[in-house]
């Protein structure tokens, strides 16, 4: 093991300022999943259940006292949830009825009905229109007037039809949802006859059915467009983050310590659509930084929501360090040497028995100092002597076993005269020593996590929600030791809390 630069007196510990840690990075990401169920329920509130009108058609040109109406209901929506969109489905079940008594000018029921006929008879209107009727068209033309002249028009028929529309969501930078909707309206034809004519009354009907389907849409897009649900939910979240969290004492010297998170900055993925759900991921990044008092800090909600390729789901990353202060160390390494000897050895020529120890900083590395019993087995006199030895070591992090290790250890100050007549002897037990050390001088973080644990966990339960409208659920899941870093006073490990984050939303709020 390599020698230090030694000297005859013991090093000093620095006595620096304990330092202020700098703010770590902390990331919550909250997948926020919205039930196709809940949607259908929404839309189901939101669109009407019925459609009716009274088309100006052609036929009000060819009856006198003409009523034409039609009257539509649909039925339950059908959602089904692909990664390319939300399909959203519905049949149409209803009537065509025209009532009415045929027009005293008959000449123009080619270009009055044209645009109602069914192909095949289309031909005879044009027939009507050149005066190539055959005779039996004529007269059923002529008869129509006759027949038709006292008495009223009254001709149903049924319409059979289907919407369908695709939901492609995004999220805008301004925390509003656009649903994207496109519709596809389908009308069957609806077949009504004037003496012997077929008309298709579906030709009048469709053009109103596009017209407030159309409308209808575009009304629930701009009403989920302006409606602030998600703006208003990241605010309420938001200041519940704005805090600061009690973590307890480090030790008995030193005040309460406080995690202060402070949110910076929000961003989100785009919606993804499956079979069961709609799920927008959600994000925030926060300073975090341990304190001895409860602050208060300043954290403005961003007007600008920041969009990001896709996230991973439910990620929770919060920097925590944590500090053990040097007088708990010391207790932790005299407990783990005191009484012990080095060399086991019975046949080595002397041996150490430690009454005491005690650690410090010393520059970048720690100094270890020991209050050794020396003793020569070799004599009949057995000769022995008290002296403190320094030993420092490099502390490093041993993130499987939670624990501070000390390597690279070396003897910090010459002690050839510290053991009077057995110092010979007395020395040569010191490297078994500094290995010992290696071995065994460690401080265990378990007890500092576990507390820093409970500690954070106790403040997840403040984000944890549930009612009939939501769900939120936010858990700690582990910790990982990542830093370490120390001053006259501390040891600081540095820490990140790992956890998974959860909304649901039962209900939406467009009615």
């Amino acid at each position: 093991m390599a020698q230090l630069p030694t000297g005859k007196e013991a090093p000093r510990a620095p006595t620096r300022r304990p330092k202020t840690p700098p703010p770590r990075q902390s990331v919550i990401i909250a997948p926020v999943a919205i039930p196709i169920s809940a949607i259908r329920q929404a839309m189901e509130q939101a669109v009407p259940q019925n459609l009716s009108g009274k088309p100006d058609t052609q036929l009000n040109r060819l009856l006198a006292k003409a009523e034409i109406a039609y009257a539509l209901d649909r039925a339950p929506l059908t959602l089904i949830g692909r990664a390319d969109g939300l399909t959203i489905n519905t049949s149409l079940n209803g009537s065509f009825r025209a009532t009415g008594q045929l027009a005293s000018q008959i000449n123009n029921v080619g270009s009055a009905v044209a645009g109602l006929l069914s192909d095949r008879d289309k031909e005879k209107i044009n027939g009507v229109l050149s005066g190539l009727l055959k005779e039996k068209d004529k007269d059923k033309v002529v008869n129509l007037g006759k027949d038709t002249s006292a008495r009223g028009l009254d001709q149903r028929a049924d319409i059979k039809g289907s919407v369908n529309l695709v939901a492609r969501p995004t999220i805008t930078t301004g925390w509003r949802l656009e649903p994207n909707l496109t519709a596809q309206i389908n009308i069957a034809q609806a077949n009504i006859q004037i003496a012997g004519v077929k008309l298709n009354g579906a030709n009048e009907v469709k053009p109103l059915v596009d017209k407030e389907i159309k409308e209808q849409t575009q009304a629930l897009q701009a009403k989920l467009r302006n409606d602030p649900f998600i703006e208003n939910a990241a605010r309420h979240e938001w200041t519940k983050m704005c805090r600061s969290i009690a973590l307890g004492s480090a030790g008995a010297d030193l005040p309460e310590l406080w995690l202060e998170l402070r949110p910076t900055r929000a961003f989100a993925a785009q919606p993804r659509v499956d079979a069961n759900n709609v799920t927008l991921s959600l994000g925030v990044q926060a300073d975090t930084r341990i304190v001895p008092q409860e602050t208060k800090p300043d954290c403005p909600f961003p007007a600008k929501l920041d969009l990001v390729p896709p996230l991973d789901q439910g990620k929770v990353t919060i920097g925590l360090p944590i500090d053990v202060p040097f007088t708990e160390i010391s207790k932790l390494l005299d407990a783990q040497l005191k009484g012990k000897s080095f060399p086991d050895d019975r046949n080595s020529p002397a041996e150490l028995i430690v009454q005491a120890a005690s650690v410090a900083a010393a520059g970048d590395r720690l100094l270890i100092s020991l209050l050794v019993t020396a003793r020569e087995r070799k004599s009949w006199f057995g000769l022995g002597t008290d002296a403190t030895i320094y030993i420092s070591g490099k502390p490093v992090l041993d993130q499987g076993q939670q624990i501070v290790r000390l390597e690279s250890t070396a003897l910090a100050v010459e002690s050839d005269t510290l053991f009077g007549l057995v110092g010979t002897a007395a020395n040569a037990a010191i490297p078994y020593l500094q290995t010992a050390l290696e071995k065994n001088a460690v401080i265990d973080l378990k007890p500092a996590l576990a507390n820093a644990r409970r500690s954070i966990d106790k403040a997840l339960t403040d984000f944890r929600l549930q009612n009939d409208d939501i769900k939120v659920d936010a858990t700690m899941t582990g910790l990982r030791l990542v830093g370490i870093e120390f001053d006259s006073k501390i040891v600081r490990i540095t820490a990140e809390a790992d956890g998974i984050a959860r909304v649901a939303l039962n209900k939406l709020p467009v009615k």
